[in-house]
């Protein structure tokens, strides 16, 4: 692990974790002029894990933009200062012992360095239009932070946001936290302020997709990761606190009882979601750093995946090890777009277990639509793995777990089969079938019919010390020359 661009092993912010990206030969730039509609997207989706791309005047804008920072399991990791196995329990802790933030003096934040209040965002910001039927330019990173109207607790998410006019966004905001302050709020007929934060650091990313109760910042979560309170910053226009090192921040609000079209938008399980209704953002200001940076991040892909599949990782361990102690590790797939297929390492002391671990599973949340629970031995960060476990300990008849007509993620496209050219009604989207997979061998068997083949020595092996290197072979009297 390199962390020597990174004080304490831990990123800031944004501009630091970019820098040792380019250090480390992770970070690519693109020739500058590169079109904001679709191809920006699909040069960054290339290099998808493999490094980060860097786009000068992307559109002929001034302001740069930047993706793909935290595409590798691995990468975040780093940045968060521990070793990938312990990415898990590190994010688990700091979601357990949260830092109150530490509010900065008014005017001294860097995210607040220039103000604009005449708003015409298509012209400021370079906001790419992504996928092919995307209907138009897209804010994909923006940290979306309310404060509850009843307490003036926050929340922060990450919602797809459609800027569709000079001052005017459309947001998808999915029955979570946000949109239950939306509701008090509209009840009210009274508009809820926002701020969109983009361009924040990779810890306080991670952090806003903690799966947490209502009335829980996640910006504490974000000063516990960082090993420190996180530095915020008032809004100009409202109560709302930000990251005060962010690179800009939208203010405004959201309108009580007006809706706009939004969609289609290419969404996470790599399929479009439909155009309807959704709720609209008017733009008050818009505040950022000298020079700043505006992050995008490609949907569907490693970014987009990573992001919500780690902090739901950490809550579906922590929430599965209350009930069931023989719970080792979890992992939200990538084939299953790192929210609907989770595999569960467990270790098994009687028969059936593995069929309550899926139920608890099911139960902790809506999203998870298969359950696959595996044997120690198995590990579930590799498919391969996990599918041989499915081939040679499971069998459909005795070990298959279906519930139907469960709730779901309203954005599988599965889940509205039957409903027509018609999208369905709220209280209808979202509805499908559960199942679960208990690939576990049984607790006692005969012989060695259910021990994997190992060889002794396999992993201590030092290819470094056994291969030869610069060797060649003479093939006529097959003897090794060096």
């Amino acid at each position: 692990m390199t962390t020597d661009a990174i004080p304490n092993g831990k990123a800031r912010d944004l501009r630091q974790w970019l820098a040792h990206l380019e250090a480390s030969g992770r970070l690519a730039v693109i020739r500058e002029g590169v079109p904001l509609e679709h191809r920006l997207a699909a040069i960054a989706k290339r290099l998808d894990g493999s490094q980060a791309a860097w786009f000068p005047k992307p559109g002929g804008h001034a302001i740069p933009v930047v993706s793909g920072f935290v595409s590798r399991r691995a990468w975040i990791a780093e940045a968060m200062g521990v070793e990938q196995a312990g990415l898990l329990a590190a994010f688990r802790h700091a979601a357990d012992h949260p830092l109150p933030w530490r509010e900065v003096e008014a005017g001294s934040a860097p995210c607040q360095q220039v103000v604009r209040r005449d708003i015409d965002l298509h012209a400021l910001l370079p906001i790419p239009t992504h996928s092919e039927h995307d209907n138009g330019p897209y804010i994909t990173a923006g940290l979306v932070i309310a404060r509850n109207p009843v307490t003036g607790v926050q929340n922060v998410s990450i919602n797809r946001i459609q800027v569709h006019g000079k001052d005017r966004m459309a947001i998808l905001m999915l029955p979570r936290h946000l949109l239950a302050f939306y509701k008090t709020a509209e009840a009210q007929d009274q508009p809820l302020d926002v701020a969109v934060v983009i361009g924040a650091d990779p810890l306080t990313l991670l952090a806003s997709q903690a799966i947490t109760p209502i009335d829980y910042d996640e910006l504490e979560i974000a000063g516990a990761l960082h090993g420190a309170p996180l530095p915020v910053a008032r809004c100009l226009t409202s109560e709302v606190r930000v990251p005060a090192h962010a690179e800009i921040v939208i203010e405004g609000k959201l309108l009580p009882k007006v809706r706009e079209p939004e969609g289609p938008f290419g969404e996470f399980p790599k399929y479009y979601s439909a155009q309807e209704n959704r709720e609209v953002i008017v733009v008050e200001a818009v505040t950022h750093r000298n020079n700043p940076i505006y992050h995008t991040i490609v949907p569907a892909e490693m970014e987009h995946l990573l992001l919500g599949s780690i902090p739901r990782e950490a809550t579906m361990l922590a929430h599965l090890q209350r009930s069931f102690p023989g719970v080792l590790d979890v992992h939200l797939s990538v084939g299953g777009v790192g929210r609907y297929h989770l595999f569960v390492k467990f270790r098994k002391q009687r028969e059936g277990e593995p069929k309550n671990v899926i139920l608890g599973a099911f139960g902790a949340h809506y999203d998870i639509k298969q359950v696959i629970v595996v044997d120690e031995d198995v590990d579930v960060h590799d498919p391969q793995q996990v599918e041989w476990a499915v081939a040679t300990r499971f069998q459909a008849d005795r070990d298959l777990v279906v519930i139907a007509g469960a709730q779901g993620s309203v954005l599988d496209p599965s889940t509205t089969v039957g409903h027509g050219d018609e999208v369905p009604p709220p209280h209808l989207q979202g509805i499908g079938a559960k199942m679960g997979l208990d690939a576990t061998r049984p607790v006692a068997y005969r012989g060695h019919v259910f021990t994997k083949v190992r060889i002794p020595g396999e992993l201590e092996v030092d290819l470094e010390q056994e291969v030869v290197r610069g060797a060649a072979i003479d093939w006529q009297q097959a003897l090794v020359r060096t």
